[in-house]
Parts: structure tokens; sequence; C-alpha cells
């Protein structure tokens, strides 16, 4: 990729929010660890320092060698990326006499500086630190204040190196993008050449070159991630992509048939395998969620082991990998940040599968994975999709598995998720679904005692899945919706709504 800006990620939870800035100024970026910079700088036009949950002042900081970046190429400092620039170049950095966090305002702006360029005094910032630069280093020039921090921003003479004590990437800085646009664009002239179709003219050259006449394998799972990158793959390789569907007997109503219909449409080649007995005897008895995905995982890969045998000669196996895994599972085994997961798609294959990856969407964002699928003409309804968990409804019946808890909450969740297209509201919810819980309660119908299921509905908005917030859905949808599941699925007779947000709670419920 031309125009790179590398991201030097030294463990803020803000860290994927600047790159995502970055992105929809139409300029790549990237994400690297601290302690693991690339030996090659030349692609990049400019750096920035993410922020940390560290001190600059503790023993064991982050403390990366700068001497090939810092007066050579535009250099930002956020947060600690500042405090960092500060302490260790004649500053001073010292404990703050109060914590600050959350919102200030910016009350001096220099004048005629090109950094803050279009932003006004009062403007809105958000601030997260404990510590801050009570002395700047020498040959520096105070940019910014806000009523409690002195250097709120500043840059040192001679290089084109800027510092700032607040989080532009936060949606609480309300001109936090105009200042990143006014670093990377108008003093570091990067050039605004990151596009889907620029993504999709690059990415298919390089996978017809890395490929060429070999046969690849795709797990398609009726997602976005999956059906983007079977698309791309296909533009590249044709008929040499072979894709294969896995029913595991924990997907939506007639999921199965219906998006191998979908499929049809779209010019794949697909097969659909039906290993939902498999499955669900694997499961049985299993009542531990970490037991039941580990089972899931464990016949997923045999069955789809088998079907790819099946494909003589193929060499490669892809993946929808997507940016957000590579930087977690990055940070999980060499960076520095100390609560990030692991994920599945991201690390290889088992032993005995003799496949190379290919993952063509592993630079992208969720919502860059959605505007290529939509540069592709795909179709709105497949890219407009809400997030459906691997493991499927086993994660969805607390406790363990059977054939009829499955058939209950596939229909309490077909109507739940028809009901919210019906009514216009399916594309105002990130992610929903249904959980059966492992409860009987005392209903009546009719003359008649009932002991039977309860169901938790669960509608959230969020925009990564990293923090989501329950949706205020009207409550004569969720009338009707309660009513006509306790009347058309046998063995429900109460319905509750979920209305917790993550953090504290999860979205899924195992």
């Amino acid at each position: 990729m031309q125009n790179n800006v590398l991201i030097l990620d030294f463990g803020s939870q803000y860290t994927q929010l600047i790159a995502r800035r970055i992105r929809e100024l139409n300029i790549f970026c990237e994400i690297k660890p601290f302690n693991n910079l690339p030996e090659d700088l030349n692609s990049y036009k400019a750096v920035i320092l993410s922020g940390s949950p560290s001190s600059v002042r503790a023993e064991n900081a982050p403390h990366p060698d700068l001497s090939k970046i810092r007066g050579v190429k535009p250099l930002l400092g956020v947060c600690y990326g500042a405090q960092y620039l500060a302490h260790f170049h004649g500053g001073e950095v010292g404990q703050s006499n109060t914590r600050e966090y959350g919102r200030a305002n910016l009350s001096m702006i220099k004048e005629d500086e090109p950094f803050f360029e279009g932003v006004e005094v009062g403007s809105q910032v958000w601030m997260s630190h404990s510590d801050t630069i009570k002395a700047l280093p020498e040959g520096s020039v105070k940019l910014a204040s806000t009523h409690d921090v002195e250097n709120a921003a500043y840059r040192i003479g001679g290089e084109e190196t800027y510092a700032i004590q607040f989080h532009p990437e936060v949606y609480h800085s309300t001109d936090g993008k105009k200042i990143l646009e006014n670093f990377l664009i108008n003093i570091a002239k990067v050039e605004q050449s990151w596009t889907p179709d620029t993504f999709v003219d690059t990415t298919v050259a390089d996978l017809k070159k890395k490929i060429g006449a070999d046969k690849v394998i795709l797990g398609l799972s009726g997602g976005v991630d999956s059906s983007v990158a079977a698309m791309l793959l296909h533009k590249a390789i044709g008929k040499n992509l072979h894709c294969i569907f896995v029913n595991n007997g924990l997907l939506r109503k007639n999921e199965f048939h219906d998006v191998l219909k979908q499929y049809e449409g779209m010019g794949l080649n697909v097969k659909g395998v039906d290993a939902s007995d498999r499955f669900l005897d694997a499961l049985a008895g299993k009542s531990d969620p970490e037991e039941k995905r580990k089972t899931i995982g464990r016949v997923f890969i045999e069955v789809f082991d088998d079907e790819a045998h099946m494909v003589e000669d193929a060499k490669w196996l892809a993946q929808g990998t997507i940016y957000p895994d590579v930087i977690e599972s990055v940070s999980a085994t060499g960076g520095p940040s100390a609560t990030i997961k692991s994920h599945h798609n991201v690390g290889g294959l088992p032993d005995f599968m003799k496949l190379k990856v290919v993952e063509p969407l592993r630079m992208l964002f969720k919502d860059e994975v959605r505007r290529v699928g939509a540069s592709m003409d795909m179709s709105p309804t497949l890219l407009g999709r809400h997030p459906f968990p691997g493991p499927g409804l086993a994660i969805r019946i607390l406790g363990d598995i059977t054939p009829e808890k499955v058939r209950i909450l596939q229909e309490v969740d077909a109507i739940f998720i028809n009901g919210l297209r019906e009514w216009g509201l399916y594309d105002q919810v990130w992610q929903a679904g249904a959980m059966l819980l492992p409860v009987d309660s005392v209903g009546v119908m009719g003359d008649e005692r009932t002991y039977e299921k309860c169901v938790a509905l669960r509608a959230v908005e969020s925009t990564d899945g990293m923090t989501a917030d329950w949706v205020n859905l009207p409550y004569n949808f969720l009338q009707k919706t309660s009513n006509d599941i306790i009347n058309k699925v046998k063995g429900v007779n109460r319905v509750v709504y979920d209305i917790s947000s993550k953090p504290p709670a999860t979205i899924e419920w195992e």
C-alpha cells in the first residue's frame, strides 16, 4: 500500500479508533506494537504514537527507539505519546494534582498554526491521563491549553513533531478528525488514496499473483466477512475457488437453505454440507460454554477437512480474518495490551491440514469490509446482515443442547428477527437475537397451568462490538413480539427483554 501511516501501539484502548479515523480520511494506516518496529520505514509517510495505560515515569515504561523516525518523518504523539516525547527529550512529566479524565475545552490555541486550522477556542476534547506535562522539551512551542492542562498541545521547533495530551480519535473530541486531517494532509502531505475501489483492484491483482492457478477452499458462514472475501477471490481466480457452507445444526431457522440460495445469484462455486447430526451428537450432555465452543470448533475442522479432501490438489485455505482480529492477536502474543483476546481464525491451522492460508480482508475494519462489498455491487441485504456468533445458537441456549431446544430457539429467533424487519427496525440494530434460559416458569394458558421455558430477547447498538448499548425498542413492538412467541412457539410461556449494556454485560450470554 502507498502513503502508509504507522501507528505505534503503547496499549491504549483507543488505538484502533485512531486507525479507523485515519481510514475515514481515505488514508491507509497500520498498527504495530511499539516494541516491534518494522525494519523498513521507507513506505511510511507519517508516524503516530498512541496513548497507554502506562506512566512514562515508571521504570518499565514503554520506550521505543525513535531515532529513525523523529526529525525524519512527521510525528504525532497522542496522550502517552506526547508525554513520552516530553519526558525523554528534555521536558518534565509529573503526577497531575487531579486526574485529568473526561471532557475538557481548549481555552487557548496559538494563532496561525496549521495543526489547529479550522479549530476554535472552546472546542471540546477528551482527556484520559493521571500524569501531565509540567515543562516542554527545549525548543518547543505551546500550541493549546485547557483550563486544567497548561500544555495540552505543543510542537518541537525545527522538525515536524507534534504532541497532544488529549485523544482526537474519540467521538467526544469534536474536532479530533479535523486535527488528524491537518496533521496528515496539510503537514505530512499524505495523499487520500485509500478507497474501496483501489483496495479491490490491488487486492485482486495481488491474489492473482500469489495464488496463480492453485485451488483455494473457503468456509462460508453466510456472514459479511466470508462473503466479501469469497467475492474478492472469485474475481481473482474464478472457478478455482471452492466454497463450503457447513450446517452445524445451530443456524437460524431455514438459514442453510436461504444462504445457499443467496449465493446462487453471486456466481460462486458453493457446496452445502449438512452435518447437523454430527454436531448435535458431539454436543450431547455438554453444558459448559467453553466446552461447547471447543466441541463445535473441533467438529467443524473435522467436517471441513473431510470436504477439503474431495477438492483435488487444493493448496490454500481462505479465511475472512479482519484487521481487529489481527491487531488483538498480535497484542495478545507480543504487544503491550494486557486484556486483549485471541481469535480462532488467527494463528494457523491444525497440523493435519496441509494448506497455506490466504486472508484477503486482514487489513480491513468491519465498516470497510461492507464498503468494499458495496463497491463490488454485493447485495445490501447481505452486507447489512447482523453479526452472528460462530458457535451459532449453541451459546444462546444456556446449558446443554438438545434438538428440541434448538427447534424452540429457532422459532423464537425467527419471530424476533422477522419482526424487526417488518417494523423497519432491523437496520437500527447492530445485533439481535434470543436466548433460551435453563429455567422453567409457571404460566397459565386457557384454564390450564403450564410449566415451560423462558426466553430473553437481546438487541444492541454498536459500531464494532467492543462496547454496546441496549436498543430502546418500541413497547408495542415488544408487546406484539412477546404475544407471537408465546402463542406460536410450543414450549415457551415467558418472554423478557435484556436491558444491560456492554460493559459490564457482554452481548452474548455465554
